[in-house]
């Protein structure tokens, strides 16, 4: 591993804003997720409807390829949200802000940009490779 100048803590300041942009993705996933099981459900039955000619529709895709779309979005939601949550638990454990990795603070601005993230950005580039 390199050996590098430690990236200051956080301010308190700057723990507050990411909680806060933590807490509003936590906010928009549940949105997107709701919006999506109601998709979902119109799907599955558009799919038992028996008089739904789904292979030999030439307006759009397959109910089917509808299906596996929605339920491949579904699943991103779903890890985005463990993500943040995983997040919010390490600021109320006090370690939000830690490299998974070499234990060095993870700078502001990487989470500024990926809040969730646990690796420092020396560390996501070498789990990269």
């Amino acid at each position: 591993m390199q050996s590098r100048a430690s990236e200051p803590a956080l301010s308190d300041a700057e723990l507050r804003l990411l909680e806060a942009r933590l807490r509003e993705r936590r906010l928009e996933i549940d949105s997107e997720l709701g919006g999506l099981a109601q998709t979902l459900h119109d799907v599955r039955e558009a799919r038992g409807a028996e008089s739904v000619d789904d292979e030999h529709d030439p307006e759009g895709p397959t109910l089917s390829s509808e299906w596996s779309r929605i339920h491949g979005v579904h699943g991103e939601l779903a890890a985005s949200s463990e993500a943040v949550d995983a997040a919010l638990d390490r600021i109320t454990a006090g370690n939000y802000s830690v490299c998974e990795r070499c234990g060095l603070p993870i700078g502001f601005a990487r989470l500024e940009a990926r809040p969730e993230a646990t690796l420092c950005i020396i560390c996501a580039r070498a789990a990269e490779r």
